[in-house]
């Protein structure tokens, strides 16, 4: 008898992760809510296997309250995280913006 497979776990960080992956359940779900299908979601994810992709989709059919919860809370968590650097700028985009404004002003 093989073992069974663990398609969703949490990571040390609470995140939801794809079997033994980097990849979050939240994109596999976002891909799914889309319409993608799990062929689609295959390429976009290519260090999931087909039948993780599958594991990820039925693991959230089954526990869409629970999910549901979990992708409200990440999402607030993002929102904080965006309100807590929104009034510190990203070193690179700064760079850019100071260079744009040195070549409009170069003429």
């Amino acid at each position: 008898m093989s073992a069974v497979e663990t398609y969703v776990r949490n990571d040390e960080h609470g995140v939801m992760r794809v079997g033994s992956t980097r990849v979050m359940l939240d994109s596999v779900v976002a891909a799914f809510q889309r319409g993608d299908s799990p062929e689609s979601i295959l390429q976009q994810y290519p260090s999931l296997s087909l039948e993780a992709v599958y594991g990820a989709i039925t693991y959230y059919l089954a526990h869409r309250d629970e999910v549901d919860d979990y992708l409200r809370r990440q999402e607030q968590v993002w929102d904080e995280e965006r309100a807590r650097n929104a009034d510190k700028p990203d070193p690179v985009t700064e760079r850019l913006r100071l260079l744009k404004q040195a070549r409009d002003r170069a003429g």
